[in-house]
């Protein structure tokens, strides 16, 4: 492979944005090129049709008794709007004091060149490397996967061969200290309505004899926390996996203080829930949130109405063992039981995802049926990224979700050891996304490495 960043520079042009038809050629054009790439480095790639965004498929496979990693990415990106407040073009990159501008720099197509450049630097020097690799590049993971079960249906069997899988779609908090995520949030969505008369009533004539759709939502859901902020509704905690001493002990290591936390968000206290600190909160325990609400008039001054409908946008962030189907039917049924009979309550189900745990090795709770494999491939992450960073990985829970990572296990029997490449300045789905070439160097590095490492097992 040429020069790494050269090739993101390219890899950046196609402006590949799943959600917008009027985006095709853009990622028609970064499909072919992320093929072109994987062909490049030995791989047959099969392009996998789906009802929207196909999905690569590509394998390097030599003896089957060889370790067999399979790499996950995206080749989407999120929209570049609003446009007006990037510094340069979206889709042209640009370097500025050491970082790689544009979209998609950090999420996820710097991550999948730091991969594929470690890759051709390991197979120039050892090209008969004895690991069996697999890569799965979708086109579709910021519009939520959607073609990703059928994909499980066809393919589930063949991937379930591989030992584990690796990703970089996760974060850390600076370019010198790199965080290996061991967990990964659920999530739950829906909506709420309610409605009470055929149409929007004169406060003044009407007021006092029916009940205010507004009035009653803001009634059920203020019932659904409790005064500490924990979620109140029956058995939303019941199968919570407990924080582990050394978890916490890990947390401690990371760059962040409370304070700092606080200043950074300008937030003039926080609300933690169950006695978690506001550091642990984000990574260790699952919540309820309201993303937005809505009903009657909302211009400018004032239009004395009682209302037809109101609205509330609710989602959940889940932890490992909490079953969002179950989770899903206990806030419907909360919420059925709560709601005042002068309205009339409709649901919109949105998407659930199951959230993901993995434990390293040599920890009190780690698996007794633990994957030498997977084991092996943890210490060699630990060791490569102490070397070209400097400092030892920090293992930690995150609190965003990656569905397909808890597809992937469930579905192919797969865990992941994600190892994050973006930073918090990194500007995620933001405009002036950026990516830290000096970390990208260093990653290539660490990752040259970890393939060494694991191909020597």
């Amino acid at each position: 492979m040429q020069n790494p960043v050269e090739v993101l520079k390219e890899y950046i042009r196609f402006p590949s944005v799943s959600t917008d038809s009027a985006y095709a050629e853009g990622m028609r054009g970064a499909r072919e090129y992320a093929t072109g790439l994987l062909e490049q480095l030995g791989f047959t790639v099969e392009v996998v049709q789906t009802d929207l965004h196909p999905i690569l498929l590509a394998d390097r496979i030599g003896n089957p008794d060889w370790p067999h990693v399979v790499i996950y990415g995206h080749y989407d990106v999120q929209p570049a709007d609003p446009f007006a407040l990037w510094t340069n073009e979206p889709f042209e990159p640009t370097v500025r004091d050491g970082r790689l501008y544009g979209r998609g720099t950090a999420d996820n197509k710097g991550p999948t060149i730091v991969h594929m450049a470690a890759l051709s630097r390991v197979l120039k020097a050892e090209p008969d490397l004895p690991l069996n690799i697999t890569y799965v590049i979708e086109g579709e993971e910021e519009i939520g996967s959607p073609s990703m079960p059928k994909f499980f249906d066809q393919y589930a069997e063949r991937l379930s061969k591989a030992d584990f899988m690796l990703v970089s779609d996760t974060g850390s908090p600076n370019t010198e200290q790199i965080v290996i995520t061991t967990a990964l949030r659920g999530l739950v969505d829906f909506e709420i309505k309610l409605r009470g008369p055929k149409g929007d009533l004169h406060s003044g004539i009407h007021g006092g004899a029916v009940y205010n759709p507004l009035q009653a939502l803001m009634e059920i859901c203020a019932t659904l926390h409790n005064p500490d902020g924990s979620v109140n509704v029956p058995g939303f905690y019941d199968d919570v996996v407990p924080v582990f001493d050394w978890e916490r002990e890990e947390l401690k290591r990371y760059p962040e203080t409370v304070e700092s936390y606080r200043q950074m968000l300008d937030v003039p206290a926080f609300y933690p829930a169950n006695g978690l600190s506001p550091l642990e909160a984000v990574r260790f325990g699952p919540t309820l949130e309201f993303n937005g609400i809505g009903g009657g008039y909302q211009g400018e001054g004032s239009k004395t109405v009682i209302p037809s409908e109101a609205f509330a946008k609710i989602t959940c962030r889940l932890v490992a063992n909490q079953d969002p189907v179950k989770i899903q039917a206990q806030l419907l049924q909360t919420i059925r039981e709560r709601c005042p009979k002068g309205v009339t309550l409709s649901f919109r189900d949105g998407g659930i995802a199951e959230a993901y745990y993995v434990v390293p090795p040599e920890r009190p709770n780690t698996p007794a049926d633990q994957p030498p494999s997977l084991a092996r491939a943890f210490k060699a992450a630990d060791a490569a990224i102490a070397d070209q960073f400097g400092k030892a990985p920090i293992y930690l829970r995150e609190g965003g979700s990656i569905p397909v990572i808890a597809d992937f296990n469930k579905r192919a029997g797969l865990d992941a050891l994600m190892i994050g490449l973006f930073t918090p300045v990194d500007n995620l789905h933001a405009p002036d996304e950026s990516f830290d070439l000096s970390l990208m160097e260093n990653a290539i590095a660490a990752f040259e490495q970890i393939i060494k490492n694991i191909a020597a097992e």
